[in-house]
Order: C-alpha cells, then sequence, then structure tokens
C-alpha cells in the first residue's frame, strides 16, 4: 500500500506517529534562486525538417508542456530545519535519512542534520557524479550532487551489503578474472547518468532523480514490507523504487502537478491518493 499526498509536508509530518518510519529520501529544491523548468520535446520525421538522421531521413522538433516549480529561498535552511527535526522523530530507532543536495547548501545543511541528530550518526556523504549537460567556460563545470546519510542511532542502523548492487572495475586486468565478472562494491562516489531526455524513465518534471539511484537506497536501507518516505517527492522516483522492491511508501509535494505525476507514474502500485483526484488511468511513464 501507497500513499500520495498534496499538502503542505510539515503539516503532514506533524500527524506521522513516532518511530514509524524506516526510511527517508528527500531531494528538497536547491535554492539556486532561480526558476527550474523542464521542456517535452519530441521529434517527428518531416522531409521539410531542420534535422539530418539515419539514412538522410529529416526530422523536426515539437515542443510539449513546461513544467516548473520556484527555488528561491530566502533563509533556506530555517525553512528546512524545522522539516528535518520532524523527519528524526518519526524515524524508526535503526531508520535513516538521506538528504539529497547539491553543493551550494549541502555544507549548511550538513551541520544543520549535526545538530539534530549529532555528529556521531553522520555515516556517509555520497557523491553522485554525472557527465552530461552544460559546460561552463568561467568555471569547472558542475557534474556532481551530495547525499547525506544520516542514521538515527548510530550503532543500529539498517544496511543489507548483499542487497548491494555491483559495478564493473575500473581496471579489471588487475584483478582476477572471478572479481572482474562479479564486480566490486560502489564506493561513496557514485557514477551514474542522469535521466536522458529520451529515456522510457523520462517524465519531463524538472529535477528528476535516476531510478538507479533510488533502488540503491531503498534496497540497502530497507526492507520488503516496511515504509519509505519522502516529502519532497517530485516527480516520485522515490515511490516507485519502494514499489517495485515491496516497500510501503508516503509521497508528500504541494504541487498539484507534481502529486498527478507520480499517480500516473504509479498506478501499477494503486496507492492511495490524498487531497486530490488522480488522472484517469493511461498510459504511465
Amino acid at each position: 500500500m501507497g500513499r500520495i499526498i498534496l499538502a503542505d509536508n510539515l503539516a503532514v509530518l506533524a500527524t506521522i506517529p513516532d518511530a514509524s518510519i524506516h526510511l527517508i529520501y528527500i531531494d528538497p529544491p536547491f535554492n539556486t534562486g532561480r526558476a527550474q523548468s523542464r521542456t517535452r520535446l519530441r521529434t517527428v520525421r518531416d522531409p521539410r525538417g531542420d534535422r539530418l538522421g539515419f539514412q538522410g531521413q529529416r526530422y523536426r522538433t515539437e515542443r510539449g508542456e513546461t513544467r516548473a516549480f520556484p527555488d528561491r529561498f530566502d533563509d533556506f535552511i530555517a525553512f528546512l530545519e524545522p522539516r528535518l527535526r520532524e523527519a528524526r522523530r518519526v524515524l524508526k530507532p535503526d531508520g535513516s535519512i538521506f538528504l539529497h543536495m547539491d553543493p551550494r547548501e549541502s555544507h549548511y545543511c550538513k551541520v544543520s542534520l549535526d545538530g539534530i541528530f549529532g555528529r556521531p550518526s553522520f555515516m556517509n556523504e555520497i557523491v553522485w557524479a554525472y557527465d552530461f549537460g552544460g559546460r561552463s567556460r568561467t568555471r569547472w563545470p558542475a557534474k556532481h550532487d551530495h547525499i547525506l546519510w544520516y542514521a538515527k542511532d548510530p550503532k543500529r542502523y539498517t544496511f543489507n551489503r548483499d542487497a548491494i548492487d555491483r559495478v564493473p572495475y575500473m581496471a579489471p586486468g588487475l584483478v582476477t578474472p572471478e572479481k572482474a565478472a562479479l564486480g566490486k562494491i560502489p564506493t561513496d562516489v557514485w557514477w551514474q547518468t542522469i535521466v536522458p531526455t529520451n529515456s522510457k524513465e523520462r517524465t519531463g518534471y524538472p529535477a528528476q532523480k535516476p531510478l538507479a539511484i533510488l533502488l540503491r537506497i531503498v534496497r540497502v536501507h530497507s526492507n520488503p514490507g516496511e515504509c519509505v518516505l519522502d516529502f519532497f517527492a517530485g516527480s516520485g522516483t522515490t515511490g516507485e523504487a519502494a514499489a517495485r522492491t515491496g516497500r510501503d511508501f508516503i509521497l508528500v509535494d504541494n504541487s498539484p502537478e507534481a502529486v498527478r505525476l507520480m499517480a500516473r507514474r504509479l498506478a501499477f502500485a494503486r496507492p492511495a491518493c490524498e487531497g486530490f483526484k488522480p488522472p484517469r488511468a493511461g498510459r504511465s511513464r
């Protein structure tokens, strides 16, 4: 059973019982100071098109709907801290929280989390590295995000090592053939491309995160049947990772557009929709 809730996340958090959530992943707005938007594009065959493709076929690009959200806070940490305090309250004793940020705010967020959870509860700073998108001409191109992992109890937390998806060795010739075939356990630097524009996974929602990242977190840091919470749910990737691995989920967002998108995407899981009318059943992406 899953739930998708249209509401202010602080109000929803206040209704969740103490120590009832096994895993929290949140990907708040990064406070970039500008609107985040994505426009859906579709390429169609057109003999008069301006793009040349395979075997000399010509194509044109059609622009679809644009999805956007504001990403500006005068005091981002003051906005985030009460939500992090509630997150700690609702976590089970062996639960964990993963906070996904970019380098603009991640250092301030770590200081805040240290104060709320205690510095011993800091387990890892995971660097999600990718190599896609624009290239700055005035500084080193920024191609990574930070994911901060805190355990509620640093001496007792869920970590399913056997559930970790292995990755290829960068120098397979330096290990035995058996090890090369098996692959290695990832480090705290995760190489994973962003969701490509032509991917079936793509929803068109701004700042959508790859399903592979969430599947790794959910499989390793929770167990089947447990509950995963995302109260900045956006495109619903956390919910899909939970549903596809046999976990319960609670997704919260204050955007009507986002919750309708989640409801379509997660129609296969038949979630309860609260605060809005779910869209009619159709193709889910």
